[in-house]
Order: structure tokens, then sequence, then C-alpha cells
């Protein structure tokens, strides 16, 4: 007999999932190396929403529903429309390395990540920059000197972003400001041999986070308190709060690999538990 702490396998088989997101009563995720998104309805089935020849990462929506997703090889966030991918905006100014991880505000403003550096070919990693993409695709720094900005999240009042630094093992803050940009910086929280990698946000104001080198997802909060560790026997890739309240916690474990051990070994899952506290905030 399941009881709420129960953790249920849900998906497996994967190659690389990632960007997990609650939208329309359905999970979507990004699958990198297949070049798929997809989305589980809550019998379970998964279809294919779009090809992304560019490998997608992260997901997001605009106010007219349109769906945006990141495509990370050639740095840049495309917008589906008709059935069909257009180019929203273009970062590849911005950045040499492979943009990641993003997040739509509710004005359909998006902040996107980066690699900042060749983390497979063993590059030392080096500060980068989170991109504001603005809704008719102008893009512009929103701040700079972050390590592998990865996760982002926003307060339910859309006046606070928080965005997982990996390689910097810490959430760092920033107030928003009316036009998108960001201001007044902070660690919101010392993460110590933790690696924050994709992260959502609770009604209570935590951060679950994902920690790929200690595989375990944490719940956190301001400061730094951890009050709940679910351990996971892969790595911990990313998190999403969804289903009915928004109290399951879908949790994305895998093996940070290079495509072609990814598309053998297929180890790539989705896990889920039920929680006390529901979701919040965005994505």
């Amino acid at each position: 007999m399941n009881n709420d702490n129960d953790i249920i396998l849900i998906a497996e088989g994967l190659a690389f999932p990632e960007a997990p997101r609650w939208y329309g009563d359905a999970l979507w995720f990004s699958d990198f190396y297949t070049h798929k998104l997809h989305r589980m309805a809550a019998g379970g089935a998964i279809e294919t929403v779009v090809d992304v020849p560019g490998q997608p990462s992260g997901i997001g929506w605009i106010p007219d529903g349109s769906l945006l997703v990141v495509s990370m090889l050639d740095r840049r966030v495309l917008r589906l429309s008709n059935g069909r991918l257009e180019t929203h905006a273009d970062l590849s100014a911005f950045t040499s390395s492979p943009c990641n991880d993003m997040v739509v505000d509710a004005h359909g403003r998006a902040y996107v990540g980066n690699f900042g550096f060749d983390m497979f070919n063993r590059e030392a990693p080096r500060p980068t920059t989170l991109q504001l993409v603005m809704p008719d695709g102008a893009t512009r720094v929103a701040a700079d000197e972050l390590l592998f900005p990865n996760g982002v999240v926003i307060t339910p009042d859309g006046g606070t972003l928080i965005v997982a630094e990996t390689f910097g093992k810490r959430l760092t803050a920033f107030d928003i400001a009316a036009d998108g940009s960001l201001a007044q910086r902070r660690v919101w929280a010392d993460l110590g041999e933790a690696s924050p990698d994709g992260i959502c946000l609770d009604a209570e104001g935590a951060v679950w986070i994902a920690s790929p080198p200690t595989s375990e997802f944490l719940r956190v909060h301001e400061g730094g308190r951890i009050s709940d560790r679910i351990p996971v026997d892969a790595q911990a890739i990313a998190c999403a709060l969804g289903g009915p309240e928004r109290k399951t916690l879908f949790m994305v474990t895998g093996k940070v690999s290079k495509a072609p051990r990814a598309l053998a070994e297929r180890n790539g899952r989705i896990l889920a538990r039920q929680v006390a506290v529901g979701g919040a905030g965005l994505p």
C-alpha cells in the first residue's frame, strides 16, 4: 500500500530529461539528446509536442498561450506557432556556450541562462550572464558574473527572481523592476556541497532544488536551512510542482554525460512524490 511519502516511477527510458513544467493539467519536459519536447497527460501517456533540432531545454508560455523553448546549441529562444517553430530571440551574440534553462514571467519576458564554458570538454568554469528576452524578442543582459545560471523561478508577486548558480553552489536572488531589469543582487542560500540544477518554488517561499553531485532533492529556505531531503539512486537533475493543488513533486533523474552515452544507456527517469506544500510562482 502506498503512502504520501512513497516515490513513484512515472517515466523511464529517457535519454536526458530536463526542464519539467506543469501546464494545462499536464507535465511538459525536454529530452535533450532525442531533440524532443514532450507532454505527459494525467493518464501517463507521453506525446511529442515538437522536435527541436538545436536541442531543447527551458520551456515557458507567453500570455497568449504560445510556447517558448530554448534551443541550446544554436543559442536561440524559439516560439511554437501554428505547429511550427520560429525564432523568437537569437542569443548567439551574448554567449558562445549552450543556453539552458529559462523562466517566462507574466508579461512574456524570458530570463535565459547559459553554461558559460565548454563543460563536456573539461574547460574550467567561468562566470557568464543571464539574458532578458523581451516580448518582442529584443535581448539584453539582465545579470552578469553568474557561475552556470541554471534553474530560475519568480515569486508569485512577480517581484523577485531566484536563479540557481550550479557551479557557485548557491541560490542568488534579484529584485525585478517594472521594465524587467534585475537589481539588489543577494545570496539567497549557500548550499555547501549541493550544486543546484533545476529548481521550483512552493507556497511557503521555499525552493526545491535538484542536486546532481549529492543525488538528492532538497527543500531549501532563504538563508540556507534545509527542511526536507529526498535521496535518489541517480543524479538529481530538475524538479517541478504540479498535479492537484500543485502538491506533486516531479523529480527528474539521470546522468550528466555526452549524447552517445546518454542515448545508449537511456537511464533518464521521472519520479513523483506527494508533498505537504503546493507550488507557487513561475514556472
